[in-house]
């Protein structure tokens, strides 16, 4: 079932995005992740949109929007690679027309992911927290 986001959730969202970045993200030091586990639980948790992905009790997953934009889509390590990201991801699609995202380019799983699901690289850039290359990615309802 996918749902809203309740307070509660919280410490499970954290939880899968700590653990998805971290293997998502080998090219970054796990500490950059850790040090920003607080903004995502202080800021952008609370300022975002975001629907949580619940199986059997058990949140597996998370996607957050902020305006047009795909600000997180989050899958627990454990229970990727079944089809939850598309859920999510189809869920978000049918609450904008029009959606941006940024991914990092040695992502390369999350980039054909989001490829293969319509989006298209728009503009690529350094994300300004890590320094790292990023593809910035859009989408719109036909």
């Amino acid at each position: 079932m996918i749902r809203p986001y309740h307070a509660n959730d919280a410490n499970a969202v954290l939880d899968i995005w700590l653990a998805a970045s971290i293997q998502a993200h080998a090219f970054i030091a796990e500490s950059f992740w850790r040090d920003r586990l607080g903004a995502m639980r202080d800021i952008y948790l609370p300022q975002a949109e975001t629907l949580v992905l619940e199986e059997d009790g058990q949140i597996l997953g998370f996607a957050s929007l902020h305006e047009q934009r795909l600000a997180a889509l989050f899958i627990a390590p454990s229970a990727q690679g079944q089809g939850r990201g598309k859920r999510l991801l189809d869920q978000a699609k049918r609450r904008r027309n029009v959606l941006e995202l940024s991914v990092y380019s040695a992502n390369t799983q999350a980039c054909a992911f989001y490829q293969a699901c319509g989006f298209a690289v728009v503009a690529e850039q350094s994300d300004p927290h890590s320094g790292h290359p990023e593809r910035v990615m859009g989408w719109q309802r036909e």
